[in-house]
Order: structure tokens, then sequence, then C-alpha cells
């Protein structure tokens, strides 16, 4: 049968990348890039928005400059720009802030991870292994089964002992021989 046919749902990567192909169509949308050509120095001592068009240019805030991003590294050196009056991307944040937001996200992301493993690894534990009480129920029930099963059989010794005293035991019916025969 052919992936995705009449048996189910399509294959589970359509979605994240149609999800990634939308935000990249919205992303080049909203940040209309200047042409290839253009230079990022152009822009000095104009606006922070008509600098960050370009999405390899660097907004400096304190003189106003509009610097080509370093791409080598991750972060501009501080020769370059100093990290809070650095902007790339949008005006209204700098790297000083994204850092630190990123930072609280990442480690508010990977502490509900940590906190969603350990319920589901100690819920898995419970489940698998029956906790005192239940034990202890389980094996009283048994214990009393047990007990009443030795009662019971007590009881009908003593019933058979008392029927064959008294010629009242059981015994298959003696007319049957003659039926038989």
């Amino acid at each position: 049968m052919a992936f995705g046919g009449a048996r189910g749902l399509g294959p589970r990567w359509e979605l994240p990348r149609g999800a990634v192909a939308l935000f990249l169509l919205l992303l080049s949308a909203a940040a209309t890039p200047e042409p290839p050509g253009a230079a990022c120095s152009q822009n000095t001592n104009r606006t922070c928005e008509e600098c960050l068009r370009n999405v390899s240019c660097l907004w400096c805030h304190t003189n106003k400059a509009c610097l080509d991003y370093p791409v080598s590294r991750i972060l501009p050196p501080s020769s370059l720009c100093k990290l809070s009056s650095a902007r790339w991307g949008v005006c209204w944040v700098n790297f000083e802030a994204l850092i630190i937001t990123l930072s609280v996200v990442g480690g508010a992301v990977l502490l509900a991870v940590a906190v969603c493993c350990c319920c589901c690894c100690c819920r898995r534990k419970k489940s698998r292994k029956p906790d005192k009480s239940e034990e202890k129920a389980a094996r009283e029930r048994e214990e009393r089964r047990i007990r009443q099963e030795e009662r019971r059989a007590e009881m009908k010794s003593r019933h058979d002992e008392i029927r064959k005293k008294y010629g009242l035991f059981k015994e298959e019916n003696p007319y049957a021989r003659f039926e038989n025969n």
C-alpha cells in the first residue's frame, strides 16, 4: 500500500515542514530586504528600521551606525558595538535583552522537559510495581481464600464421618447395578 494512502493520516513530517515554510514566507514578507549589492554602511546616520531591512546588517544605537554583522562570530564583539546598544532583526530588542530572554526561556523549557520526564518515570514505576497496601490486601485475600478452602474440606470430612456413622453415606445408587444388567 502506498504511504499515506487510504489507511490513515499522511506522513508525520509534513506538518513541521509546512510550518517552517510558512514561517519563512512570513519572515521574507515582513523583512523586505534591500538589493543584494547594498552595503550596510550606506544606512549609517539613518534610522534603525532602514538599516535592519537588510538582514545582514547590525544597528549600533549609540553612534547610529549601520554595520555588517560579523557572521564569523555569534555575538558582535564589544569593539564593534556594545551588546546593550546593538540591534539585529528588530529595533526594539537589544542583544543583552535577547540573550537574557533566550536564556530564561531555554532554561524554562529544559526545566519543563525534566519535570515531565520525572513525572512520566515516577508514574511508570508506580504502575509497574503495586504499592505496599495493594500487596498487603492481595496477600490477605489469598490467606482468607486458603483458610476458607481448608475449613470447607474439614467440614466435608466431618459430615462424611457422621454420615458413615449413621449409615447415611452417599454411595452410588444401589439400583443402578440392576439397571445396567
